[in-house]
C-alpha cells in the first residue's frame, strides 16, 4: 500500500468518525456520579438497546443534543451493562429521562420527545425559574416571544409574596416562561398595589375578542397555588394554537379543533385570519354558556389526528373541523368550512343541540362471524363486547404486530375450545383500523382485555401467560359461570390381533 493511499484512508477515517461524533455522553456506573456533578444541568436517558421506544426516541435525542450544546448537556446510560446506577436512580422503565442538577436528581423530564420539544423543555429548564427584568427594554423583550408570559411585579423583592411567585415559578418552570420586576416605570403600569401577577399572550395571537393580558385579582392573596390555579385557567384562552409541546396540556377534554396550514413563522396573517374565524363563533356559544375548549393546528404535522376524524389532510386550503369529547366520542364537521363562519356556527349548534351522529373509524361488519374468534369491529362492538349476557375475552391486534401472529393459533384453538360455551365470547379487534372505546387502554400488541357480564365498564387488562391452558385457568377463575371446555377427541385404541 503506498503512502499517498494509507494517508488518504486516515483522512477519511477521521472524516468518517468526526461526522458521526455524538454530542449525547455517554455514562457510565464507574463515572456517571463524577460526570453529572460536573454540569449545572444535565438531561440523562435511562435506556436499553432493544428497546423500540429508545430507538425512536435516539435521533430525536441526537439532534436536541447537537441544538444545546454549550447550554444543557444531554447523556444516556446503557443499563443493561450499567445496572447499579439504573437501580439507584429506580430505574423500571425504558427509556427513563431524569433532570440532574448539580450532580443531585431535579426529577423527571415529562416534556415531548421530540427534538424541538426537548430543546424548548431544557432551555426553560436552564438558569433562574424566573428571569430579572431590569430594563423596559428587557421587559419588551420578553413579552414578545411566541410563547406566553408570567411576570411578577414587585416593590420587594424579599417580600412574602415574590417568595410565593418564585416558589410557583420553579415548580412550573418547564410548562410555563416567568419573569419579576421591581422597576418602578413597570410595577406603576401593571399593578398599582406594588404587588401582582400578570399572565402576557404571545403578540403573534392578539386578537379583538380577548384582552392581551389578565392580572391575578388584586384583592386575592398571592400564593403559589393561587398562581399555579390562574395561570392554568388562563394561559390558553379562547383558542390557542395546538403544538407537539402542548398538546398534552390541551387535549383530553372536551374539544374542538380547527386544522389548516398554521404556520406563524411563514405565514403569521394567514394563520390568523382562519383563527379569528374560529373565534369569532367560539365566543358567541362560550358566551352563551355552552361548555367546550377550542384550539387549532396544522393538518399536515396532525395528519394522523385529522384521518381519525375521517378526515383530509392532504390537501385544501380551508380549515377541516373535529370534535373530541373527553370521553373519546368523535364529531366531524362534513360542511365545507365558510368565509363567514355559518358552517362552523351550524356544526356548533347541532352539536349543542345533540343532533350529530358520532364518527367512528370502523371497517365492515363481518357477513360471516361464524368462526371460533370472533372478529370485532367499532360499528359491532355493542353488540359483541358489550352484551352485558356474557362475558367476553377480547384480543385488540394489529396486523404487522410479529406477537400477535406467534399469539393468532393459539387464541383460535382457545375459541375452539370454548365454542360450545354460550356464556363466553373470544373475539378480537384490529385496533389500527377500528376506534377503541376508551376504557380498553392499548398501548401496544397484542393487548387482551376480559370483559365480565354485568361490567362491562370495567374491563380487566389481562396480564397472563399466552399458551391455551394460561388462558382457560384465567377463564375458570374470573368468568360468571364455569367455562364449558370441548375436551379433545381421544385417538381409538386399536383392537389387539388375534394371535
Amino acid at each position: 500500500m503506498t503512502r499517498s493511499l494509507l494517508g488518504a484512508l486516515v483522512l477519511l477515517g477521521v472524516a468518517f468518525n468526526a461526522a458521526w461524533a455524538s454530542d449525547v455522553i455517554d455514562l457510565t456506573d464507574d463515572d456517571f456520579e463524577a460526570s453529572v456533578r460536573e454540569y449545572s444541568i444535565i438531561l440523562v436517558e435511562f435506556f436499553a438497546p432493544w428497546c423500540g421506544h429508545c430507538k425512536k426516541l435516539a435521533p430525536e435525542f441526537e439532534a436536541a443534543a447537537t441544538k444545546l450544546k454549550g447550554t444543557v448537556a444531554l447523556a444516556k446510560v446503557d443499563c443493561t451493562a450499567n445496572s447499579n446506577i439504573c437501580n439507584k436512580y429506580g430505574v423500571s422503565g425504558y427509556p427513563t429521562l431524569k433532570i440532574f442538577r448539580d450532580g443531585e436528581e431535579s426529577g423527571a423530564y415529562d416534556g415531548p420527545r421530540s427534538a424541538d420539544g426537548i430543546v424548548s423543555t431544557m432551555k426553560k429548564q436552564s438558569g433562574p425559574a424566573s428571569v430579572a427584568l431590569r430594563s423596559l427594554d428587557e421587559f419588551e423583550k420578553f413579552v414578545s416571544d411566541s410563547d406566553a408570559s408570567v411576570i411578577g411585579f414587585f416593590r420587594d423583592l424579599y417580600s412574602d409574596p415574590h417568595q410565593e411567585f418564585l416558589k410557583a415559578a420553579n415548580t412550573l418552570r418547564e410548562n410555563y416562561r416567568f419573569a419579576h420586576t421591581d422597576i418602578d416605570e413597570l410595577v406603576n403600569k401593571y399593578d398599582s398595589n406594588g404587588e401582582g401577577v400578570v399572565l402576557f399572550r404571545p403578540p403573534r395571537l392578539a386578537n379583538k375578542f380577548e384582552d392581551n393580558t389578565v392580572s391575578l385579582p388584586a384583592d386575592e392573596k398571592i400564593t403559589s397555588h393561587k398562581i399555579k390555579k390562574f395561570i392554568q385557567e388562563n394561559i390558553f384562552g379562547i383558542c390557542p394554537h395546538m403544538n407537539e409541546d402542548n398538546r398534552e396540556s390541551i387535549q383530553g377534554k372536551d374539544l374542538l379543533v380547527a386544522y389548516y396550514d398554521v404556520d406563524y413563522e411563514k405565514n403569521p396573517k394567514g394563520s390568523n385570519y382562519w383563527r379569528n374565524r374560529v373565534m369569532m363563533v367560539a365566543k358567541k356559544f362560550l358566551d352563551a354558556g355552552h361548555k367546550l375548549n377550542f384550539a387549532i393546528a396544522n393538518r399536515k404535522s396532525f395528519a394522523h389526528e385529522v384521518s381519525e376524524f375521517g378526515l383530509d389532510a392532504s390537501t385544501g386550503d380551508l380549515p377541516v373541523v373535529g370534535i373530541k369529547t373527553a370521553k373519546g366520542e368523535k364529531y366531524a364537521m362534513q360542511e365545507e368550512f365558510s368565509r363567514d363562519g355559518k358552517a362552523l356556527e351550524r356544526f356548533l349548534q347541532d352539536y349543542f343541540d345533540g343532533k350529530l351522529k358520532r364518527y367512528m373509524k370502523s371497517e365492515p361488519i363481518p357477513e360471516n362471524n361464524d368462526g371460533p374468534v370472533k372478529v370485532v369491529v367499532a360499528e359491532n362492538f355493542d353488540e359483541l363486547v358489550n352484551d352485558d349476557s356474557k362475558d367476553v375475552l377480547i384480543e385488540f391486534y394489529a396486523p404487522w404486530c410479529g406477537h400477535c401472529k406467534n399469539l393468532e393459533p393459539k387464541y383460535k384453538e382457545l375459541g375452539e375450545k370454548l365454542a360450545e360455551d354460550p356464556n363466553i365470547v373470544i373475539a378480537k379487534m384490529d385496533a389500527t383500523a377500528n376506534d377503541v372505546p376508551p376504557h380498553f387502554e392499548v398501548r401496544g400488541f397484542p393487548t387482551i382485555y376480559f370483559a365480565p357480564a354485568g361490567s362491562k365498564q370495567s374491563p380487566k387488562r389481562y396480564e397472563g401467560g399466552r399458551e391455551v391452558s394460561d388462558f382457560l385457568s384465567y377463564l375458570k377463575k374470573e368468568a360468571t359461570n364455569p367455562p364449558i371446555v370441548k375436551e379433545d377427541e381421544k385417538p381409538k385404541k386399536k383392537k389387539k390381533e388375534e394371535l
